[in-house]
C-alpha cells in the first residue's frame, strides 16, 4: 500500500491487528464464529509471547458476543491456546459487563484463567488477564503486586505487563500521579536499551494530561503544551528508539504513536519524520484523541514532519 505522507486523502489503516497480516485473517473467522484460524494464528505465534499476547487480546473481542472460544475449548480440552483464549474472552466479557453486575462472570474467568496457568506454566498471558481482572473489577494492590511478580518473572520485559501496572497505578484508577510517574522511570530506566518499556513514560505524560484537563478543562489550553521540554522524550529516543529491533514488537505501531505525539507537541518535528514514516497508515486514537480530533491531530502533525528535509533532518534518523 502507498503511503502518501500528509495527502488528506489518504485512508488511515484503523483494524486493532496493525501490520499483523495473518491475525487480520484469524480475526475474519473469528468474526464468523470459526475458530480454526484464531487456533492456527496462535499456535503459530509459539513462546513469542508478546505477539501471542497481542493476538489473544485482539481475537478475545471477536468472541464476546459469540460462542467460538467455547466451542474450541470442547473440542480440544487438552490445548492450552485454547483455554487461555477462553479465559481472554470470559475475562473480556467480564470487565464489559462492569463490577456492578453479577460476579459469576468473574469468578468464572478468574478460574479459566487459573486452569490456563496450569496447562502451559511458562505463559504469562493467564496472568496478565488476571491483573486486568484485578484492576477493573477486584482491585486489591497485594494481589496486583503478586500478579505482577507471576507475569513477570515468565516474562521479565513483557509489554503488556508493565503497562497493566502503570494502569493500575494511574489517578483514574487506584494510584496517583506521583506513583504513576515514579514507577515509569524506574522500569524505563531498569529496562534494557531496545525494549519498548521507556514508552510507559509518554503514557504516563498521557495520562497526567488526560486527567489535569478532566480536573479543571478551563485551563485546558495551560497544559496542552505538557510535552515541550520534557527529557522524558530524549529518554524514549536513547533507550527504546536508536536501539530498537529492526523485528517490530506487537504493539510498535500503538508505541510510536506515542512517540510521534510527544514529538509533534513538542515542536520537534523534523525528529519525528521518522517515526511516522515507520507508523505507516496505521491510526491509533491514542494519544492523539486527548488533544482533540485524532485524525485531524495525526494528519496535520504528519504533514508538518513530512514538509521539505530542513537543514538537519534529526539526529535520530537512521542511516540506511
Amino acid at each position: 500500500m502507498a503511503r502518501g505522507h500528509g495527502r488528506d486523502s489518504e485512508s488511515l489503516e484503523t483494524h486493532p491487528a496493525r501490520d499483523d497480516l495473518a491475525l487480520r485473517t484469524a480475526c475474519e473467522d473469528a468474526a464468523m464464529g470459526r475458530w480454526d484460524a484464531p487456533r492456527d494464528v496462535i499456535a503459530a505465534s509459539g513462546r513469542d509471547w508478546d505477539r501471542r499476547v497481542f493476538r489473544l487480546q485482539i481475537l478475545a473481542r471477536h468472541g464476546v458476543r459469540l460462542r467460538w472460544a467455547e466451542t474450541w475449548a470442547s473440542a480440544e480440552p487438552g490445548n492450552p491456546d485454547a483455554v487461555v483464549m477462553l479465559a481472554h474472552v470470559q475475562a473480556l466479557r467480564a470487565i464489559l459487563a462492569g463490577e456492578t453486575k453479577d460476579r459469576e462472570l468473574l469468578d468464572s474467568a478468574w478460574q479459566t484463567c487459573l486452569r490456563a496457568a496450569d496447562a502451559l506454566p511458562p505463559d504469562p498471558s493467564p496472568w496478565l488477564v488476571l491483573m486486568a481482572l484485578t484492576r477493573t473489577l477486584a482491585p486489591d494492590t497485594k494481589l496486583m503486586q503478586q500478579l505482577w511478580a507471576e507475569a513477570s518473572r515468565r516474562d521479565p520485559y513483557g509489554r503488556e505487563g508493565h503497562h497493566e501496572l502503570l494502569a493500575y497505578l494511574m489517578p483514574r484508577h487506584h494510584g496517583s500521579a506521583a506513583m504513576m510517574f515514579d514507577w515509569a522511570h524506574e522500569r524505563a530506566q531498569l529496562a534494557p536499551r531496545g525494549t519498548p518499556i521507556a514508552v510507559l513514560l509518554l503514557v504516563a505524560q498521557a495520562e497526567h494530561y488526560r486527567h489535569r484537563t478532566q480536573q479543571d478543562p478551563q485551563n485546558l489550553r495551560l497544559v496542552i503544551h505538557s510535552w515541550t521540554d520534557r527529557p522524558d522524550v530524549d529518554l524514549v529516543l536513547d533507550h527504546w528508539w536508536s536501539f530498537r529491533s529492526p523485528r517490530r514488537h506487537a504493539n510498535f505501531i500503538d508505541d510510536a504513536h506515542y512517540l510521534a505525539h510527544a514529538l509533534s507537541f513538542a515542536g520537534r518535528h523534523a525528529e519525528a519524520v521518522e517515526v511516522f514514516e515507520e507508523i505507516g497508515p496505521y491510526m491509533s486514537q491514542l494519544p492523539w484523541a486527548l488533544c482533540g480530533d485524532a485524525e485531524q491531530l495525526f494528519r496535520s502533525h504528519r504533514e508538518q514532519a513530512m514538509k521539505p528535509v530542513r537543514a538537519n533532518p534529526g539526529r535520530w534518523r537512521r542511516s540506511t
